[in-house]
């Protein structure tokens, strides 16, 4: 299997398009066109990684972390970094990295850690604006269903648990074609009249290309009539932490315990209390405490997350309980997340997670 099918497949479910300014998501090292043979799961990239790589003959390393974020000047083994990117381009293995892009969807990063809380009902803590936009194209009645259709099959009118979705007014439009002209419907230099539809449909501006490619492809007419609007409406689908509830009520100290225990943490750092009981939970992986006022707002009783700076912890006060439970700790099942996306698609691939952990923090009792 080429390199490209994989790639393509994660940017299908978490999109560059959605990853932060400061990151650097996507294909690192290597070439798309490259054969790959087998594949490596990790939250980060070391030089353990790219070992154990090479000894179990994986030619791509996925991993959550990219390991280059800012550009490199030189490759002379001084640091870490460029000692990875160096031994990963003489192994030709290629680098691949799924990191703010994976966190800022529904069924991300987020959406894991709900899954092995038991949440129910997850929804976007911090929903993402500036996202959406509207298609409105005008179409002959006869082709209607058609171009609907093609819209939808690349991306179009999909609102939460809903697709397909779409709006449909009737009118009467007019064209007066010229000499030069080659009408689907009438003949040059007389004007018609035609009763069109017009078609409105949402969807991410990440989609746009495809989707007007769709919209011209379909379309019966030599001059396709639409409009495209930029909508304030926030998306759903795409943001920042997860918000949801228990199925029951737990005392302070049992969901402590219960929380240590399903995310493998070995200690939790936390403070504030809104309440003895927890049962709505927001949780963000990696560092969250920018999310901190959106999941006092979102009524949580608990904040789950990463590091916390001192001062930070202070603004929990009686609003919210604050569980730091480490960045590592907080994203560490994203490996099982990327396992299981790739294997569904690709069940006859060789992947497997590292047996490392790439966790720099070492606890000591």
């Amino acid at each position: 299997m080429k390199l490209v099918e994989i790639t393509k497949y994660l940017e299908s479910l978490a999109p560059l398009h959605l990853q932060e300014d400061y990151d650097n998501s996507g294909l690192i090292v290597g070439n798309p066109q490259d054969e790959i043979t087998g594949a490596l799961v990790a939250l980060d990239c070391t030089e353990r990684i790219v070992d154990e790589a090479i000894e179990h003959h994986c030619n791509l390393i996925i991993t959550h972390h990219p390991i280059v974020f800012r550009g490199l000047k030189r490759f002379n083994d001084s640091t870490y970094v460029e000692r990875v990117v160096a031994k990963a381009i003489r192994h030709r293995i290629a680098l691949y990295a799924a990191h703010t892009n994976l966190d800022n969807i529904r069924g991300g990063v987020n959406a894991k850690i709900m899954e092995r809380l038991g949440i129910q009902n997850p929804a976007m803590l911090s929903p993402k604006g500036n996202v959406l936009k509207k298609l409105k194209v005008f179409v002959p009645i006869s082709h209607s269903e058609v171009v609907k259709n093609a819209l939808f099959a690349a991306g179009a009118g999909n609102i939460s648990n809903y697709s397909e979705c779409s709006f449909s007014s009737s009118g009467t439009g007019t064209f007066l074609p010229n000499e030069y002209a080659l009408p689907t419907i009438g003949e040059a230099g007389r004007r018609e009249n035609v009763q069109e539809l017009a078609i409105e449909v949402i969807y991410p501006y990440y989609k746009e290309r495809n989707i007007l490619i769709a919209m011209y492809e379909s379309h019966p007419y030599e001059e396709v009539a639409y409009d495209i609007y930029s909508l304030d409406n926030s998306y759903q689908e795409v943001g920042a932490g997860m918000i949801g509830n228990l199925a029951e009520p737990q005392p302070k100290e049992t969901f402590l315990s219960f929380l240590k225990e399903q995310m493998n943490v070995q200690v939790i750092r936390h403070a504030g209390h809104k309440t003895n009981n927890i049962q709505r939970v927001a949780v963000c992986g990696g560092a969250g405490s920018f999310l901190l006022k959106n999941a006092i707002r979102a009524g949580a009783d608990v904040f789950i997350s990463s590091d916390f700076k001192y001062h930070e912890f202070f603004d929990a006060e009686d609003k919210i309980m604050i569980a730091d439970i480490g960045h590592f700790e907080s994203e560490q099942f994203t490996q099982d997340l990327l396992l299981e996306v790739i294997r569904k698609k690709f069940p006859n691939f060789a992947i497997q997670i590292t047996k490392e952990s790439t966790n720099p923090i070492k606890y000591y009792f």
